[in-house]
């Protein structure tokens, strides 16, 4: 609505029905008709479509993006970021030199608790990884870890949704529809932004964390599952032919227009249509795309596919790599929906058994793509949205802590083999080349190409860019 009430402000100006169609329903009229109209001496350009592949600010280093989204907050001091002091400390009050901590359920002042993990240094660049993590660690070299991570949300809610938007409110664009907004997608029968989960949990915040926000709704996240039926509702019925299917959607859209041209200020039917096309030009990619017989026994092993408790994630994985091999623009991976990292107690078999879960299927995900020659234009980033406490609570258990955390990258330009940024001795504050979730997602889009204060969406007349005018990329990242 308020598109176009923006629309029928500018008087000044002439609008032709093409016009209006390309502003209303968030550009899904636009984006049908080229589709109704193709081959046509009157078909729209092709320069109208939201999703149509668009030039980057600057060279890229990447060109597609997997997300792997620990929800909940793993902890940092038992994964990356090992802390010799938690031991000398053990049981003890934290110094008040480290400061206080403040958790969402207050001021917390509990006494340190140790790490059990054993580490060692791995690669080239000496990058410490605990015992948890063994086949992260044979990827060392290609990996870079950020120590210095910050965030303001001091619970679930507002991490997750500042993780994936930028603020801990609702209602913003996701990371990932604003690239697809900045750059358009390289497949246009295919979603340009992929969302998968691990179990049948909620996530926090649910579709919010992937949607379009006050953008058009055509950027949003489409979530997939790793099941034999990957999109729902997508295949054709049987016994339909491909003919029969796309005559009954030309006469329904033809049906659908004439209900529309009288109807303009109902935009929801633009978008109607719009989603009966993609989903027609679906069927016929989407199937191939995601049909994971066509892997090698030994790939699906890579994976850890063959295995009960690596499986899951790691089709997650496999698929990923098959939707960025196809042009998909962002694909965001969440192991442990449902906030499952949160280990506020026996964190010894929360984390023992997530890591587990993914260990091996992330670093499967680093070698294949690198086997495919994908790794250098795809950007691998691990991470939750927030850390944990150094602190114990209930006694085996760790609270949240977004004052100092980690999350790494890798690929996509990435300089691999180095270690960003640090906490304190604790790590319970990041102190050394400290990166705000603003910073992070300014690093992300400048490996796209894009520059985070150059994104700009106008809504109600007002510029809105991705990191809410804040944070900036840090550029030494590439190598």
């Amino acid at each position: 609505m308020d598109n176009f009430s923006s629309f029928c402000g500018r008087r000044e100006q002439a609008f032709t029905r093409r016009d209006f169609l390309e502003r209303a329903g968030a550009g899904f009229g636009a984006l049908a008709l080229l589709d109704l109209l193709k081959g046509s001496a009157l078909a729209a350009p092709q320069s109208i479509n939201p999703l149509a592949p668009k030039k980057p600010h600057f060279a890229p280093k990447a060109k597609s993006v997997i997300f792997l989204f620990m929800e909940g907050g793993p902890s940092h001091m038992d994964t990356f970021d090992p802390k010799p002091l938690l031991q000398e400390l053990a049981g003890k009050p934290i110094p008040p030199s480290f400061g206080r901590v403040i958790t969402a359920m207050g001021e917390f002042d509990s006494p340190i608790l140790a790490s059990k993990r054993q580490w060692a240094q791995h690669g080239k660049g000496g990058l410490w990884v605990s015992d948890w993590l063994p086949h992260i660690a044979t990827c060392a070299d290609d990996i870079a870890v950020l120590r210095g991570c910050w965030a303001d949300g001091i619970n679930h809610s507002a991490g997750v949704c500042q993780m994936n938007t930028g603020s801990i409110l609702a209602g913003r664009p996701s990371l990932g529809a604003w690239t697809s907004y900045g750059l358009g997608s390289e497949n246009q029968n295919l979603p340009a932004f992929v969302v998968m989960q691990d179990n049948a949990s909620s996530v926090v915040n649910g579709p919010r964390n992937w949607g379009g926000g006050f953008m058009p709704a055509v950027y949003q996240g489409t979530r997939i599952t790793a099941s034999s039926e990957p999109i729902p509702n997508l295949n054709t019925p049987a016994g339909i032919s491909d003919a029969q299917q796309r005559g009954k959607l030309d006469f329904l859209n033809t049906l659908n227009r004439e209900h529309a041209a009288t109807r303009q200020l109902q935009t929801e039917l633009d978008a109607r249509i719009a989603s009966y096309e993609l989903a027609f030009r679906m069927q016929a990619e989407a199937p191939e795309a995601v049909d994971m017989t066509q892997e090698s026994d030994e790939t699906k092993k890579l994976y850890g596919i063959d295995a009960k408790e690596t499986a899951e994630f790691g089709k997650m994985c496999l698929l990923s790599r098959r939707l960025v091999e196809r042009g998909v623009r962002f694909v965001q991976l969440y192991s442990g929906a449902g906030s499952k990292w949160d280990a506020h107690t026996k964190i010894e078999a929360n984390h023992s058994k997530l890591c587990h879960a993914t260990d091996k299927p992330i670093a499967g995900l680093l070698k294949d793509l690198k086997s495919h020659g994908l790794l250098d234009s795809t950007l691998v980033i691990w991470g939750g949205e927030f850390g944990r406490t150094p602190q114990s609570e209930k006694g085996d258990g760790r609270d949240h802590n977004p004052t100092g955390f980690t999350m790494w990258m890798a690929g996509g330009g990435v300089r691999g083999g180095q270690t960003i940024g640090s906490t304190d001795e604790v790590g319970l504050h990041a102190v050394e080349q400290r990166m705000h979730v603003h910073d992070i997602h300014a690093t992300i889009l400048w490996l796209m190409g894009l520059d985070n204060m150059d994104l700009v969406y106008k809504y109600k007349g007002r510029p809105e860019r991705p990191t809410l005018n804040e944070g900036g990329p840090y550029k030494k990242i590439a190598g």
